[in-house]
């Protein structure tokens, strides 16, 4: 059964921006907190964002503070991260996340999106 489905990826230049969008379905629609993780080539999985079902708070990466937004549309089970300011390093596989825990912790996501590759170049 599929629970998250994200799209929204490709490939663009160092400076542009892109929307990456997830929707959840199945048990994965009821998750209170979702959000975004992502994972380089040869790198460990990083946290990227995070946002409340009512999205009255939503927490970033320190790094990509200011670059990134989440939001969510609770009505179609969607979770966005609009990224601006793309640069080549910010190039990932980017993974849409569900749970009930609001926290950066990778392991304490229950559902999880196949991935959607994003990357940059200068």
């Amino acid at each position: 059964q599929v629970q998250m489905v994200e799209s929204g990826g490709g490939l663009v230049q160092a400076g542009d921006s892109l929307r990456l969008s997830c929707t959840a379905s199945g048990r994965a629609s009821d998750s209170g907190v979702m959000g975004w993780f992502r994972q380089a080539h040869e790198k460990e999985r990083e946290f990227v964002a995070a946002i409340f079902r009512s999205g009255s708070s939503a927490m970033y990466a320190d790094s990509l503070k200011g670059r990134f937004t989440i939001s969510r549309d609770n009505a179609k089970n969607t979770v966005y991260l609009q990224m601006n300011r793309l640069k080549p390093e910010d190039t990932a596989v980017y993974y849409c996340v569900g749970g009930s825990l609001y926290t950066k912790t990778p392991s304490s996501y229950e559902y999880w999106g196949q991935g959607t590759q994003v990357t940059v170049s200068d």
